[in-house]
């Protein structure tokens, strides 16, 4: 789908030339990109953009000035698409602890249709690092657009919406419909992405590039860019200003808080994404406690807090000792660039493991096949042999089988004493035990040793069951992550293996969380605390919390580790629209290995009330006709009264659009059996018609080369080649029912 995204931006360039901008030299048209930038994926949207989508070439022109040009006969197919200049763009960015709420205002005008024409316009939104798209709104000459979640019923799962989606993983699209020639676009974007911690450095990336060739054509005059940021976090220490990518002027600075503007006038757009580090100055393990009241529409009134354990500088700190073993999954789907990409990660990791540390590989399709029966240490020539071990035996091929290699890791690994036991599983399908699986888990961790195996698990592409490797890893106190984009397996597996292998704090325990009333919490079962990132916990509770909250825990040494988080409330962060997508999740993967329907209604009614998407919602888009509005306004109150249909509603001049269920799923079965690999799509087959057609066509060419042909088509007139065109048609058809009688005559009974 990117390819053909890009082949469609690169024709919609094409197209842009016919548009005429008058005599005047000092108005230059855009400038269009090289033959080198428009090479594979170069054209994907770096940055919100929004295309016109061209159906007929003849509507393009200046709806300003007309060219006169040449009727051009024909039509795009599929449709090209030409980048909208934009007139104005402005960025807000929120940062809360962990989580980022990114909100985007900008004007677009259809500058290359006539007046008189219409067309759709497409919008793409890359969002960064775990994003989840929030909300849209749009408002045109005449019409308005805002999209908002419904409970999803079977009805909608089962309809083929076109008008939204995702392009890759962290490209979301959205059509709106029949955009006047000449209009200005206002549009509103909000999105959520989660803040990168690294070494006790906190860093935020938003997509902001953009292409020269969306500048208004005009004479060069300085346009508002316009960027605000601010960065709140729960501890009062200071807030230490790294790196910026663009100029940021200082407004507000408090305890814990801190604010920047950016306001300029430029020539161009920003030709590089928004980026901003920062770190919290503390020497030590730090965090804290929020609280908040639930709102009075809530449908849960219980109380919410979260609670945030910082690393801090991490510069001193010991890290604990692994006994590690890699599951790898080497099925039949798991080839080309998967295996290679999966291989690469692979090497990288066992070339950071520290020489005291322990390590085996499982790999696995239908069989398992291990590197070494017993652990080994993280010797040069112990990772030299896995490496040429590696190479030998990761070849695509076979089934999928988790149990067996997943029960074998965890006997090897129920010796572990000074050491954090690790099992790492990568894996890029689903299999039918899964549930099985994880009650297995459950049960060796509740009758296991004092510090059990930790499960990290890793899932590749969209066939593979994302919410059983995340209740996996929950169960096993350890963390999920996965790369639904195959261009994104080396670099998120590796930072999946920097946590699991940077862990300064072990079996961390809360003890007055047990004595609260109705308390839930997420995740249930607490993972250890890594270097690399904070560790976030959320939920609810009845009653009265205590002043303060004692955590411990195991150091890397062995010795006990206690700290009192104080209780902060009301300190302005939205403690449930920070955690609800992680409580999305989380309560989803619950509700599919329980099967349970209240705890999906619940995430239905969470994801209702925050703004995040799930499995059990869906988007749709909200269109306001105003001028339709007012007619049907000033008409008789028996019309408005009149309700359509559940997904084509019609009052007072709005329609309701259903966009595609943006879920991931629960995995493909089917898929995963096939050895499909990931990202694999389907051609849907050709009609019979045009089958028979082309094997004639086929038949008749056969006789004579193709220059023959050229050269005899290019001197018929257009009479001849419609009798042709006929002719090939009426073939097919004998072509058909020559092949149905033989079916009569020569298949089976029926």
């Amino acid at each position: 789908m990117a390819d053909e995204f890009c082949r469609a931006v690169d024709d919609g360039m094409k197209l842009s030339k016919r548009i005429y901008f008058g005599k005047d030299r000092a108005v230059a048209p855009p400038k269009l990109p090289t033959l080198m930038e428009r090479s594979t994926n170069a054209l994907l949207p770096k940055a919100p953009m929004v295309y016109a989508v061209i159906s007929d070439p003849a509507i393009v022109d200046n709806p300003d000035i007309a060219s006169y040009q040449p009727h051009v006969y024909g039509r795009c197919d599929p449709p090209a698409l030409i980048p909208l200049q934009m007139n104005a763009i402005e960025m807000e960015i929120d940062c809360y602890l962990d989580t980022a709420i990114i909100t985007v205002s900008g004007t677009w005008r259809l500058h290359c249709i006539t007046g008189s024409s219409s067309c759709d316009c497409r919008l793409a939104i890359p969002i960064g690092h775990e994003g989840s798209i929030l909300g849209v709104e749009v408002n045109a000459m005449r019409k308005s657009y805002s999209t908002q979640l419904v409970v999803m019923d079977e009805n909608q799962s089962a309809t083929q919406a076109q008008n939204g989606g995702f392009l890759k993983s962290n490209i979301f699209m959205l059509t709106i419909p029949e955009i006047d020639g000449g209009s200005n676009l206002s549009i509103k974007i909000n999105w959520s992405q989660k803040v990168v911690c690294s070494n006790g450095e906190y860093s935020l990336n938003v997509p902001f590039t953009f292409p020269e060739f969306i500048n208004p054509a005009g004479k060069r005059m300085a346009k508002r860019e316009k960027i605000r940021l601010n960065v709140d976090v729960v501890a009062g220490s200071e807030l230490l200003f790294k790196t910026t990518s663009h100029p940021l002027q200082e407004v507000r600075r408090q305890a814990g808080s801190i604010g920047f503007l950016c306001d300029n006038d430029v020539l161009s757009w920003s030709k590089d994404d928004f980026s901003f580090s920062y770190a919290v100055s503390s020497s030590r393990i730090n965090g804290g406690v929020l609280l908040e009241s639930a709102s009075v529409h809530d449908f849960d009134q219980r109380e919410m807090f979260y609670i945030y354990l910082s690393p801090g500088d991490i510069q001193h700190k010991k890290i604990f000792k692994k006994e590690i073993i890699f599951i790898i999954d080497i099925s039949g789907s798991m080839q080309g660039k998967l295996m290679d990409d999966t291989k690469n990660a692979l090497l990288s990791a066992l070339a950071k493991l520290n020489p005291d540390d322990l390590f085996t590989i499982i790999a696995f399709n239908g069989e398992s096949h291990l590197f070494s029966k017993s652990m080994e240490l993280a010797s040069n020539d112990a990772v030299e042999r896995a490496n040429e071990w590696i190479n030998t035996n990761f070849v695509a091929g076979g089934g999928t089988n988790i149990s067996h290699p997943l029960n074998t890791a965890i006997e090897m690994l129920s010796g572990a004493r000074s050491s954090v036991p690790i099992i790492f599983l990568v894996t890029d399908g689903t299999v039918e035990d899964e549930r099985q699986i994880c009650d297995m888990v459950k049960n060796h961790m509740i009758n296991g040793e004092s510090i059990c195996p930790r499960i990290y698990t890793f899932g590749i592409g969209s066939f593979c069951n994302h919410y059983f490797l995340r209740m996996l890893a929950m169960i096993g106190r350890g963390q999920y992550d996965a790369a639904l984009d195959v261009d994104l397996i080396e670099p998120r597996m590796l930072s999946l293996f920097e946590k699991a292998s940077s862990l300064i704090l072990a079996n961390i325990k809360m003890d007055m969380l047990d004595e609260i009333d109705l308390v839930e919490v997420f995740p249930s079962h607490i993972p250890d605390l890594s270097s690399e990132g904070p560790l976030v916990l959320s939920g609810r509770y009845k009653g009265n919390f205590p002043e303060t909250l004692k955590v411990k825990g195991i150091m890397a040494d062995f010795s006990n580790f206690v700290i009192d988080l104080k209780i902060q409330k009301d300190k302005g962060i939205p403690v449930q629209r920070v955690s609800a997508r992680d409580q999305i999740q989380l309560l989803t993967a619950q509700a599919w290995l329980s099967e349970n329907k209240q705890l999906e209604q619940k995430v239905a009614k969470l994801s209702l009330q925050t703004g995040f998407t799930s499995e059990y919602t869906c988007m749709i888009m909200l269109e306001t006709d105003h001028l339709k509005k007012i007619k049907e306004s000033s008409g008789s109150k028996e019309v408005l009264k009149k309700k359509l249909s559940k997904h084509d509603a019609n009052v007072q001049g709005q329609r309701t659009i259903l966009l595609p269920h943006v879920g991931i799923g629960f995995g493909d079965l089917k898929a995963t059996a096939e050895n499909t690999p990931p990202g694999y799509e389907t051609k849907p087959e050709m009609a019979e018609i045009f089958k028979a057609a082309s094997n004639c066509v086929d038949t008749v060419c056969g006789y004579c080369c193709c220059m023959c042909c050229v050269q005899c088509f290019s001197r018929m007139n257009n009479q001849c080649l419609t009798v042709l065109n006929q002719l090939c048609i009426g073939l097919g058809c004998l072509a058909c029912l020559e092949c149905c009688s033989h079916i009569c005559c020569c298949g089976d009974d029926n």
